[in-house]
């Protein structure tokens, strides 16, 4: 039991399968974990240990996680009669509370998870760093005097940091992937569709959005999507079935593949990082290792400077629908002192968004998907390429309130330049930690697979796994 911290969530399912231990015994020894250690880092804004530990002494379901402690992002997913903020001090301040389960929270529960609390996540998951005015930031286990990464930064925070194995996360332009790189995790964006956002969204940020977990191991990763992938009743988007299940995907040699990737960032002028640039040509070397094709090439899309303006408007937009139906659960106008400025602004911008100029946004970012996936899956019936390799993050985590106040917009331009792309395209995309900086900061580094093949993902992550593990590699804060 004294080992628990550094356990994947298989491994723990795999003491309570066997009776060498208890659900109970494993959500106390995560609360303690809580207790000692999320005053150092920020992590876990809200508890419910009482429930938590009602439940694992109680019935769980025989799900593949049954009993493993867990928790949530403040972001998206609720729980019936229980609290919500959406990393905002206006829900804060009022106490909300969510009336029914998402369909997320509820196939976690069937996979026999047991939910401890919430996590911090920055307002409405808007940025790439975790440090909202409601709750603070959330510090880096790896240097307390830096960022965890947005928006799942606070999920990313109690896993690196041993709290829980695994935790919910979601990912609207990076936000799954940026914080397990700047954590030293595995964080797979999956395809579009591939998991229930409803009953109460179906799509936001055109699409973009999708939710899944953060992790340690690349079998936790597979085994937790095979529990919450799927369609529900009247999901806007449904992707494919996989073949089998992506815990079966374990193991399987992906054969000799076709590898581009880019080391620099595509835009002109962009923040170019050494470190960042020494991750790849680490994991491309790996790569070639492994016997697969590796060369320098990458999408021409991903060099178009509109791309970011044109996400950015989309993102606003969908930011003044948020305030407009806030303001009509809060029953008043939202001002400086409910909403954070920079969300404020992003919705002004969006009411200035016309109907017809929406939609040109999309037509345009549907056009420019194409010709990025071409890269993957060219219309002329040539050979493509079956993996690009990036650097997850223009830089390594940066410090504490860098990526706020007045120059906090233009630095987090710079800085995500490899993620909110194939948000668009909607392809899946993982990050996983294979490199750390003289600094002892971990550098995340990107695999994005074409439309639907988070197969070929599992195959290729779980090969560097093997290859290069990362599960003895400890931040000074752990549990």
């Amino acid at each position: 039991m004294t080992d628990l911290a550094r356990l994947d969530a298989t491994a723990q399912a795999d003491l309570v399968r066997s009776g060498e231990a208890s659900p109970l015994e494993l959500v106390d020894a995560a609360i303690d974990r809580i207790g000692r250690i999320n005053p150092t880092i920020n992590a876990v804004i809200g508890d419910r240990f009482d429930r938590a530990r009602a439940e694992a002494a109680g019935d769980l379901p025989d799900g593949p996680f049954r009993g493993v402690p867990f928790l949530v992002k403040d972001l998206t997913l609720t729980m019936a009669d229980e609290p919500y903020h959406g990393g905002t001090r206006v829900l804060k301040d009022i106490g909300y509370v969510a009336p029914a389960d998402s369909y997320l929270a509820a196939k976690f529960r069937a996979a026999g998870l047991v939910t401890l609390g919430r996590t911090n996540t920055p307002e409405w998951g808007s940025t790439i760093t975790t440090e909202p005015l409601s709750y603070g930031p959330t510090r880096n286990p790896w240097n307390t005097g830096h960022s965890t990464g947005g928006s799942s930064g606070g999920s990313a925070a109690a896993v690196a940091a041993g709290l829980v194995p695994v935790a919910h996360a979601n990912d609207g332009g990076g936000s799954i992937r940026i914080p397990a790189s700047e954590c030293g995790l595995v964080g797979l964006k999956p395809s579009r569709g591939r998991v229930s956002q409803g009953p109460e969204i179906g799509e936001s940020w055109m699409g973009a959005t999708i939710e899944g977990i953060v992790s340690r191991s690349v079998r936790d990763t597979a085994a937790v999507l095979d529990a919450i992938q799927g369609p529900m009743p009247g999901d806007p988007y449904t992707a494919p079935f996989p073949g089998r299940p992506y815990r079966d995907e374990l193991g399987v040699e992906p054969g000799r593949l076709r590898i581009g990737f880019l080391d620099v960032p595509p835009l002109p002028g962009a923040t170019y990082d050494a470190d960042c640039a020494a991750a790849v040509a680490s994991a491309t070397a790996l790569l070639a290792s492994l016997g697969h094709t590796v060369e320098p090439s990458s999408p021409a899309a991903l060099g178009e400077g509109e791309f970011a303006a044109k996400f950015t408007a989309v993102v606003a937009a969908w930011t003044a629908l948020d305030v407009a139906h806030w303001t009509s659960v809060v029953g008043r106008e939202l001002g400086e002192d409910d909403l954070e400025p920079d969300n404020l602004q992003l919705a002004a911008w969006g009411r200035s968004i016309s109907a017809p100029d929406y939609l040109a946004l999309t037509q345009w970012l549907e056009a420019w998907s194409r010709r990025t996936i071409e890269w993957w899956e060219p219309i002329d019936g040539s050979a493509g390429f079956d993996l690009l390799v990036t650097p997850t993050l223009a830089t390594p985590p940066p410090p504490i309130g860098y990526l706020a106040g007045p120059e906090g917009g233009s630095r987090i331009k710079e800085l995500l330049q490899y993620t909110s792309q194939f948000n668009i395209t909607g392809q899946p995309a993982i990050s996983l930690p294979l490199h750390w900086n003289a600094a002892g900061l971990p550098i995340g580094v990107q695999l994005v697979a074409a439309p639907w093949r988070e197969d070929l993902l599992v195959r290729v992550a779980a090969q560097l796994e093997t290859a290069r593990p990362w599960a003895d590699r400890l931040p000074p804060v752990h549990a």
